[in-house]
């Protein structure tokens, strides 16, 4: 048909392009040839003329001659095509990387902005990768970057219920042209659904589903993300793809046969002396029932928890643990929805000037201790009664308080050793030794006796915020803003383990009750679990959106529990590395402290808010309990989990306190007036002291 065209001397235009003259270029008669041609050679003659108008003559003329099905195909390809003859895209995943911000209704042509623009809807559950994946601007950068390398070789895991999953996938293809092509893309390449049946796995019950949209917080499953790395997962393993997690000994340590049967002949010796009334089991009998529960294969051996031969201070300590634990106040939990009858004594300390920055109440009741802002430790005593004074001084006017000044900077924490309660002044189980860490990097060990210092740790590299005695009086660890944990021992003036993989300050540490063990939190909003004896992590746990400010294992040593600035407190499962459940009550500002119950049903904590809060451990997560408290300190009063109440104070024309949402787990809180509760501790036979300084 070309040759045709350039021999015709009737038409001396010269040869069409391909655009210009592709729909007239056909098999046709000379006539649709001549037609060709007149079409090339208007639009030559008039460049006005556009390719959809010369499509228009052409379908027109196709009709005419009832090439019906050659009429049709031209039809859909000229409705796809702009008046330049250019196509035009009718489906999102053909507009280049433009799709991706289109897909999420946002506009911006870079993936700076893209990112900028689409990082706050993941920000809570996400920040340390959001801050590491932000660095990449050029594809070098990601074969440099090891977390974009686990993104693009790791399938992100989510657990929908099967019909989560078809209503999802059906909503995406309803939605084709405005994205849901790009989604439905994305998810097939690099998301790992996994379904589930509702009737099978409770936790996808529709209940739960319904009860989970009332909360105010949304947090990804523990079940999501990439295995090894995914946010909530318990498993520290560098390799991305591994899901092995390091078995845990979290069995409660046994003694050794020499000291069981030391403590059997004091026990015997006491049931001589106080004989067991009608229906109580005799001191020998409960040692011998709680240490056939003990004998485990899950408790750390003195092989791997190094602890310096047993004295006749730590036998002393076993009987007097076993005569409380046997006499004690049974906590049991809730029953038809009132909470326990804890006792709880506050401590209020007046005409502090906000000095006061820390409490400690010593294991045999006696004594507690505050740090301040002016670089000194001082130490009351809880009767009111004088202190001794040191061996060889006699004081004029005994006081029943002391001032233990060595530090040059402001004190953080403060720890008694362990000690019991015994009603032998003489007795070898009281506290002798009491820990200070200060802004000015060292950490002091003071002797209660002397009342001095003994030994000045230094290690750190700038201020240490929290310093917590081991369950054995050997080991202790510091938590400092150079983003380090240090394990020490008291034998030794250098640290022994460096415990690094925080990203901030570590703010808060805790032990173990089996010393094995050791946990760490900071303003990373991560808590991590340590082995001593080698200093490997063993377990990571992520999921709060505020700065950790506590940690507590429970006496069990199978829970842990973590709370942060924002008010909320999150209880782990240990042995498998799983969230349990969050619970709500307290007002922002931080919950400073908590504490178990000997049972390790029942968990205590207190914070800037200024209540003393107790909570169900046992009680499933459940939004439909939910009420509102008061989230400032006021009139003292008891409030239930599930009540709503009003603050009594301001029923004097003062301004009502901020509202708060409380789970229903929570059984009972305390409100002061004004006072911050710094600190809270269950005692042995399960009475709780709390500790706090007045504000007005």
């Amino acid at each position: 048909m070309a040759t045709q065209g350039s021999a015709n001397p009737a038409n001396p235009a010269p040869r069409p392009t391909a655009n210009g003259n592709s729909a007239g270029n056909m098999a046709m008669p000379q006539q649709r040839n001549n037609d060709g041609q007149m079409g090339a050679s208007s639009t030559a003659q008039n460049p006005s003329m556009s390719q959809q108008n010369l499509n228009g003559i052409v379908i027109e003329y196709l009709s005419k001659k009832g090439y019906n099905r050659t009429e049709a195909m031209l039809r859909v390809e000229s409705a796809n095509q702009d008046v330049d003859g250019r196509p035009i895209q009718t489906r999102l995943e053909d507009s280049g990387g433009l799709k991706y911000g289109k897909a999420f209704e946002f506009y911006q042509k870079e993936a700076q902005l893209f990112f900028v623009n689409s990082k706050d809807h993941f920000e809570a559950e996400h920040e340390h990768d959001l801050r590491r994946l932000q660095a990449i601007q050029l594809p070098e950068h990601v074969r440099d970057n090891e977390l974009a390398k686990i993104y693009r070789s790791q399938r992100y895991r989510v657990t929908l219920s099967q019909i989560a999953f078809y209503n999802l996938t059906q909503f995406l293809e309803s939605k084709e042209k405005e994205g849901g092509a790009v989604i439905l893309s994305t998810i097939q390449t690099f998301i790992n659904v996994v379904t589930v049946e509702r009737s099978v796995d409770d936790q996808y019950s529709l209940a739960k589903l319904l009860a989970r949209s009332k909360r105010v917080e949304d947090f990804p499953a523990e079940d999501e993300g990439i295995p090894g790395h995914n946010p909530g997962s318990a498993n520290v393993d560098r390799n991305a793809g591994s899901t092995v997690l390091t078995r845990l000994k979290l069995g409660r340590n046994i003694l050794d046969h020499e000291s069981k049967q030391d403590v059997l002949a004091e026990l015997e010796a006491e049931d001589i002396r106080s004989p067991p009334t009608d229906g109580q089991s005799s001191r020998v009998e409960y040692f011998e029932q709680k240490i056939k529960q003990e004998e485990s294969e899950d408790a750390p051996t003195r092989t791997e928890l190094p602890l310096p031969p047993p004295l006749a201070r730590d036998v002393a300590m076993e009987v007097q643990r076993v005569k409380e634990n046997r006499d004690r106040f049974k906590i049991e939990g809730r029953t038809g929805g009132v909470g326990p009858g804890l006792s709880i004594v506050m401590h209020t300390f007046h005409n502090t000037n906000e000095s006061l920055t820390c409490l400690d109440f010593s294991g045999d009741y006696l004594l507690v201790a505050a740090g301040t802002n002016q670089h000194y430790v001082r130490v009351w005593t809880l009767d009111g009664k004088a202190l001794p004074s040191a061996p060889g001084f006699q004081e004029a006017h005994p006081s029943g308080s002391r001032r233990l000044i060595g530090h040059s900077g402001p004190v953080y924490a403060v720890s008694f050793a362990p000690s019991s309660d015994s009603s032998d002044p003489a007795a070898l189980t009281h506290c002798k030794y009491l820990l200070s860490a200060s802004a000015d990097k060292t950490v002091c060990l003071w002797s209660l006796e002397s009342w001095s210092a003994l030994v000045v740790y230094k290690g750190h590299d700038h201020p240490v915020w929290d310093v917590c005695w081991g369950p054995f009086g050997h080991y202790f660890l510091t938590g400092s803003y150079d983003k380090t944990a240090r394990l020490w021992s008291t034998d030794r003036s250098d640290f022994l383990r460096m415990f690094v993989g925080h990203e901030r300050d570590v703010d808060t540490v805790c032990f173990h009750p089996n010393s094995a063990y050791v946990f760490t939190g900071g303003s990373d909003k991560m808590v991590r679990m340590w082995a001593v004896s080698n200093g490997y992590p063993v377990r990571m746990f992520t999921g709060h959106t505020g700065n950790i400010t506590s940690l507590s294992c429970s006496p069990s040593g199978k829970i842990l529990a973590s709370a942060d600035d924002v008010g909320t407190i999150i209880l782990w499962d240990l042995a498998p590395g799983k969230l349990l459940k969050r619970m709500r009550g307290h007002g922002k500002g931080g919950i400073w402290s908590l504490s178990w119950s000997v049972e390790s049903t029942t968990l205590v904590s207190g914070g800037a808010d200024g209540t003393v809060r107790a909570w169900d451990a046992q009680l499933p997560n459940d939004a439909d309990g939910q009420g509102k408290v008061v989230g400032e300190g006021g009139v003292t009063q008891k409030i239930d989990g599930g009540a709503q109440v009003t603050n009594a104070a301001g029923a004097g024309g003062k301004k009502k306190a901020k509202e708060v949402m409380v789970t229903s787990d929570q059984t009972s809180a305390f409100a002061t007036k004004k006072s911050p509760v710094y600190k809270v501790m269950f005692t042995q036979r399960n009475l709780v002291l709390a500790g706090g300084a007045y504000l007005p």
